[in-house]
């Protein structure tokens, strides 16, 4: 199948590492174009050099905090001078911290707004002028299966996310008519770094060895097992292909089957 990804400009945030590494190398396979960022400048840098080598892709990397207007800004910009266009833009950051609802104060619901919201509002809004003007672009909201099964002490995630899932339908009704199509991806459970420390953390937390844990996580998956970065990636390089030209507005839930409730 040619999923017709050949020299298209491809924005990827959080790609030092976890899913957005996986994506941004799974697009690179495809012949794309890669900028990707991270706040960590020696991580990012090293990513890109890891795609360079395996793909020859042309690959920009940038230290971008993209709890920061003026920094995606800057990001997208630069982009559009090197590229010229921005076909593509996936955003994609960290989760917030973890925390019961009664102990988290309106100062960590103000950063995780801004880093998991206004992070996808802000990056999204920036590319639009550039797709609109070649009437053809694709956004991608990497989300959580949070949105469908919240998690238990994640309340900041749980909410916020259901937010970016429902920013995505907005966008995807209101560029239509410029072939922009918009799209979310929940993520179950996948073997990232974070998840690994969001593990190790409930490990100590209930007092259970990693092992228990792991093994305890995986028997609620019907696949069971964690998915890999690189099965989070591919469903969204196919969103962003021409094999998904008259997909916009959906939520995609690529989670092993755990969450089975409609939405």
């Amino acid at each position: 199948m040619n999923l017709e990804l050949n020299n298209k400009t491809v924005l990827i945030a959080g790609a030092s590492q976890g899913i957005g590494y996986a994506t941004a190398l799974a697009f690179a396979r495809e012949g794309a174009r890669i900028a990707i960022c991270s706040r960590d400048k020696n991580k990012i840098e090293h990513a890109a050099e890891k795609i360079l080598q395996e793909t020859k892709a042309e690959v920009s990397a940038n230290a971008v905090d993209l709890t920061q207007a003026e920094d995606i800004l800057s990001w997208v910009k630069s982009v559009i001078k090197q590229f010229e266009k921005i076909d593509i833009c996936i955003t994609n950051v960290g989760g917030p911290p973890k925390g019961s609802f009664i102990d988290l104060d309106d100062t960590q619901w103000q950063a995780a707004f801004d880093l998991t919201l206004m992070s996808a509002a802000r990056l999204s809004r920036a590319v639009i002028p550039s797709m609109k003007l070649q009437k053809w672009g694709r956004i991608i909201h990497l989300c959580s299966s949070a949105v469908r099964n919240p998690i238990p002490k994640l309340g900041l995630s749980n909410a916020i996310r259901s937010a970016v899932v429902a920013l995505s339908k907005t966008q995807a009704d209101e560029l239509a008519k410029y072939n922009i199509l918009v799209n979310s991806i929940l993520t179950g459970w996948t073997h990232t770094e974070q998840t690994n420390q969001l593990l190790e953390n409930i490990a100590k937390s209930e007092q259970l060895n990693l092992e228990e844990v792991i093994a305890k996580r995986q028997s609620a998956i019907p696949l069971g097992r964690m998915g890999k970065p690189e099965e989070i990636a591919l469903p969204i390089v196919f969103l962003s292909s021409a094999a998904a030209n008259f997909i916009t507005g959906s939520t995609i839930t690529v989670d092993g089957g755990e969450s089975r409730f409609p939405f």
